[in-house]
């Protein structure tokens, strides 16, 4: 029992700490993938909405970061009595989710104001 909870909890804690870098470097990707797939000339057979998929990616971008921040919290509510610098794993854990949740907000942000610049800026424009 006690093994399968420390299973969990690396994984809580692996997800809150890395789960919004990823999920931005994913909305990054795929929306650089939309915007180009959209202004070549496949564009006329496939028919790309940007707007509707940044809005897809900005919206489960939103959910994933909201779920690890949610895994980042709970594992600091857990470890709220252990100091940073206490013994392993609980210290290095409360380390990891502490800059976890405040990494987690600043990719939320992040990923709202690139989804929003995504979906107001119109592709394909010659300067």
């Amino acid at each position: 029992m006690t093994r399968r909870l420390n299973l969990s909890a690396e994984f809580l804690q692996w997800f809150g700490l890395l789960g919004a870098a990823l999920t931005w470097t994913v909305q990054l990707v795929v929306g650089f993938g939309v915007t180009v797939a959209r202004c070549g000339a496949a564009n006329a057979v496939l028919g790309v909405h940007v707007k509707a998929w940044e809005l897809a990616l900005m919206a489960v971008g939103i959910g994933l970061v909201l779920l690890a921040e949610s895994a980042a919290l709970t594992l600091l509510w857990q470890t709220r009595n252990v100091d940073h610098s206490g013994p392993a794993p609980e210290g290095r854990r409360h380390f990891f989710v502490l800059a976890a949740a405040l990494g987690n907000l600043l990719f939320l942000v992040i990923i709202v104001l690139s989804g929003v610049g995504a979906i107001v800026h119109e592709p394909c424009r010659s300067a």
